[in-house]
């Protein structure tokens, strides 16, 4: 409207039709500058999300590769063997206790050395 001439259009509205344009212009430039900001702002949130999701998963796998171990020698203690040597040690009983507990606190060492926790 304003670069070409209309019938319709009087020469006294030139000055509005350019201060119209200017403001247009520059809520167009507010509203980029606003989308910019919030999408940084959603990515900072989900890269924060991100973070506390990997959080989680560490403390999970470390309970999990701690109680995998135990699992299996229970699993296989718990089996009715008629044949299982450690059976009738005397101090069998102990002796997967100990296993049991060397296992977690090795694990747990590991991964304190890890700074995992």
């Amino acid at each position: 409207m304003i670069r070409d001439k209309h019938p319709l259009i009087r020469e006294k509205l030139g000055p509005y039709l350019h201060d119209l344009y200017d403001h247009t212009t520059q809520v167009i430039d507010n509203s980029e500058v606003a989308r910019d900001i919030i999408s940084g702002v959603l990515d900072i949130y989900l890269s924060s999300i991100s973070t506390h999701m990997n959080q989680i998963m560490k403390t999970l796998t470390v309970i999990a590769t701690i109680f995998i171990p135990l699992t299996f020698i229970t699993g296989v203690y718990g089996m009715n063997f008629k044949y299982m040597p450690e059976l009738d040690w005397r101090f069998g009983y102990l002796g997967a206790w100990g296993l049991m507990l060397g296992i977690t606190l090795g694990l747990l060492a590991y991964f304190k050395a890890k700074k995992w926790f």
